[in-house]
């Protein structure tokens, strides 16, 4: 058959609403078997066991992710080759662990073989099928089911839809796990500390602030004239206005402020820059996560963030058109 435009997209089009149906199937289908089924993981985790992933075939790559899902979560998990493992990696297997063997089928010879080997470990079996009658269902001890009213492909052969809905299934499952442990950016951190996402994750706001000649602070009681100056020699478009005697924070003068004294009062310049100052500002510790200054940002729509110590003295500033060069946007 030509691919011709309209071909190409319908049928494309077709694929993504029959795994969309897959989804919702399964998202409806979920109930007290996947409530146990976490309640077990959530056990295992507690007790220091871990977590086995296997099946064979397309399910076998979708383990595999699953596994390293948990993993980058805190999880310690593993993929079990299924074949492999009647050859001596059962070798990894500790009592106490949670196994989940994946088969759409929950047929598959070689999960089948697998299973009654897994139970003499003293090893805790999840069928993760989207056969609920099947052998594998029938002999585990809790049950991830996945629905799938068909298949996207057209022949009905290559899984497609069921890989789809397994693969989000699994993530379901360790989402909630970590929603349950209190997984926190520092910890995610941790996890992924290569890469674009972990060194956005492990930036603090000490490293992408600005300081020194980078950053005016200048007493409440100098001119609005002389705090632009300041904010001009700097290059910034805010000056954090301290105490004079203790130097702890007491407002920032904006571009925007500095726009409105204009408008406000004709010798703007020569008054005291206080009474034009934004007073009360928004503010960021110095351990804070990058990714915390960006989310101040977005929810008051500012375009500067003053960095203050313990004490509230202001010790850097974190601009707005910083972060797109941090890739942190």
């Amino acid at each position: 058959m030509a691919l011709t435009t309209n071909s190409v997209l319908a049928r494309a089009r077709s694929c993504i609403r029959i795994e969309r149906d897959a989804l919702a199937a399964t998202a409806r289908g979920l109930g007290a078997e996947f409530v146990a089924t976490a309640r077990a993981v959530e056990k295992a985790v507690a007790q220091g066991r871990k977590l086995i992933f296997t099946g064979v075939g397309k399910s076998a790559h979708i383990a595999g992710k699953i596994a390293a899902t948990f993993n980058s979560t805190g999880v310690s998990s593993c993929f079990l080759d299924a074949t492999q493992a009647l050859h001596g990696d059962l070798g990894l297997v500790e009592e106490g662990d949670l196994a989940f063997l994946l088969s759409n089928s929950g047929q598959s010879d070689e999960i089948l073989r697998l299973l009654p080997m897994l139970r003499r470990f003293g090893v805790g079996i999840v069928a993760f099928t989207g056969t609920p009658d099947s052998d594998l269902a029938r002999a585990a001890d809790h049950r991830l089911i996945y629905r799938v009213p068909r298949e996207a492909c057209p022949l009905r052969l290559a899984p497609t839809a069921s890989t789809t809905a397994a693969l989000a299934l699994g993530d379901a499952l360790a989402m909630v796990l970590l929603q349950a442990r209190g997984l926190t950016r520092d910890d995610f951190a941790r996890y992924h500390p290569a890469g674009n996402l972990g060194r956005v994750l492990l930036l603090r706001v000490r490293d992408i602030m600005r300081t020194g000649d980078r950053f005016p602070v200048a007493s409440v009681r100098v001119s609005t004239q002389d705090a632009i100056l300041a904010m001009t020699k700097a290059k910034s478009g805010s000056i954090a206005l301290v105490d004079p005697r203790t130097r702890v924070l007491r407002g920032i003068l904006t571009d925007g402020d500095f726009r409105r004294s204009a408008l406000a009062a004709p010798d703007f310049l020569r008054r005291p820059v206080s009474e034009f100052m934004t007073r009360r500002p928004k503010v960021i510790g110095e351990d804070a996560l990058g990714v915390d200054a960006l989310r101040l940002f977005e929810t008051y729509r500012i375009d500067d963030l003053i960095v203050v110590d313990a004490r509230r003295r202001p010790v850097g500033l974190v601009d707005s058109q910083d972060l797109p060069k941090l890739k942190i946007v």
